[in-house]
């Protein structure tokens, strides 16, 4: 666990102005170029820089399970469609800090969700809470807050709320976020460099509303029904150019695993209609503790220590966009497994709707073509259309892959995002997914579609015009 004294020693190292004496005159400039001006110098007052934010969600999700007679691994499962439809409203209130070398301040979420349609026989994909009969209850709700402090531009925040780090991420896929509970804290003393470290002890699911309600999704070890005991991580990020950036980050989930993460993104402006952007993302895992050997889906018994790298490329002309990406696991069992330290923590390029294509020894490459329909008359409209192939699948895959030959993966997506650009309903969005997935038979063959909408209300912002 992080010690009052580890953020003190933190706090202090980042922030000389509170260790040491004023520079003299002649230095200022050169201090000044390395050290970004105090966000806490410019608060203006708690309520003075809040924000009050609405988000209206209405979310339909199906899956039909084409080889319905199994699903992963050649288990039987009957249910051979999932199909739910609800709403939800997520409040999210930031408060400012107050003034003075110590600010304070406080962040809320409050979340309900309510059913729409579904049933007994259609649960499954996650809006909703299910009871012990398999029926969806009809809402469900939840209510979390954290209190935070600044120095200069060093805030700590103690709560429940959404993180977004590549090692610890929170979900935010289907109705209402997930949310983490524990400590985070987020440096921008030093220009271009961002550094965060957390340590969170809880998840609570999209689909719950009550604590410690992530399971950790190995079936083998569940803590009494939790997943997640506790998760510390440390790194950030450096604005090298206005071209080039890096990542990295270190984790420890306990009973889990160790992750190293390693990220750099390049852009590179050709000129106004022409750019050429790469991202590479690197993980390394080695799992740990009583979990130390989870189960078949990360090696047949085998340990992870494994290796999980994607470079990912994409020219833009004008409002064209063409992308290649290639994605590779090395090493014992699954490549960067995830979920009990937040359904997000996976930022691979090959990652997509239904899919990660990160089975161990799995090799993938993707192709994507984007659209932006401004020049065509429709602008809010974007298009997309992406095919990725997996194969190479480890040999413990192929032993259960009841078909025979050799085992892979495939899956095709198509999407279509339309936001309204003026009058009262500006910035409502509406979203089509449909993916289309399949196997060698060592899981689901899937066809999915999300219909989603989405209308963000600045509440404070309205007012305040």
């Amino acid at each position: 666990m992080f010690k009052l004294n580890l953020f003190a020693i933190t706090i202090t190292a980042l922030i000389p102005s509170l260790t040491y004496a004023a520079p003299p005159d002649d230095a200022k400039k050169e201090i000044s170029s390395i050290l970004n001006e105090s966000e806490q110098a410019k608060s203006e007052g708690i309520l003075e820089d809040s924000d009050l934010n609405l988000l209206i969600r209405n979310v339909y999700f199906n899956r039909d399970f084409r080889n319905s007679s199994h699903n992963g691994h050649g288990s039987y499962k009957a249910q051979s469609y999932q199909e739910e439809w609800g709403q939800g409203f997520i409040l999210n209130y930031q408060s400012g800090f107050t003034q003075g070398t110590v600010g304070f301040g406080v962040d809320a979420l409050g979340m309900y969700g309510f059913k729409l349609d579904t049933g007994r026989g259609r649960t499954g994909i996650g809006l909703t809470p299910t009871d012990r009969h398999g029926r969806a209850e009809d809402n469900y709700s939840k209510a979390v807050g954290a209190v935070k402090a600044r120095i200069s531009s060093t805030t700590l925040k103690y709560g429940e709320q959404i993180i977004d780090t590549p090692v610890f991420s929170t979900d935010d896929a289907r109705l209402l976020p997930e949310t983490a509970e524990g400590f985070l804290l987020t440096s921008n003393e030093i220009k271009n460099l961002k550094i965060n470290a957390g340590h969170f002890t809880s998840l609570r699911a999209m689909d719950q509303s009550y604590r410690d309600s992530r399971p950790n999704d190995w079936g083998l070890y569940n803590n009494k029904g939790t997943g997640l005991k506790r998760a510390d991580f440390i790194g950030g990020s450096y604005q090298f150019t206005d071209n080039l950036s890096a990542a990295l980050y270190y984790s420890n989930v306990k009973d889990f695993w160790k992750k190293k993460y390693l990220g750099i993104d390049y852009a590179y402006p050709i000129d106004e209609n022409q750019a050429v952007n790469l991202s590479f993302n690197y993980y390394n895992t080695k799992s740990q503790g009583p979990v130390k050997y989870l189960s078949r889906e990360v090696g047949n018994g085998h340990k992870i220590d494994s290796n999980a790298w994607s470079l990912q490329g994409s020219y833009t002309y004008d409002v064209h966009k063409f992308t290649l990406a290639y994605q590779a696991v090395t090493g014992k069992g699954m490549g960067n497994p995830y979920g009990v330290d937040g359904g997000g923590s996976m930022y691979l390029a090959n990652s997509v709707q239904y899919s990660d294509f990160n089975n161990a020894g799995e090799r993938s490459w993707q192709a994507r073509y984007d659209l932006d329909m401004t020049n065509y008359g429709v602008p809010g409209l974007n298009l997309m259309a992406r095919y990725v192939s997996g194969s190479n699948i480890s040999e413990y895959l192929r032993a259960s892959d009841k078909s025979g030959g050799k085992v892979s993966e495939r899956e095709t997506n198509f999407e279509a995002k339309y936001v309204v650009q003026t009058g009262p309903a500006k910035n409502l969005n509406f979203r089509v997914r449909y993916s289309i997935y399949r196997s060698s038979g060592f899981s689901n063959d899937v066809n999915e579609v999300r219909l989603i909408t989405e209308y963000p209300w600045d509440i404070l912002g309205t007012f305040r015009k």
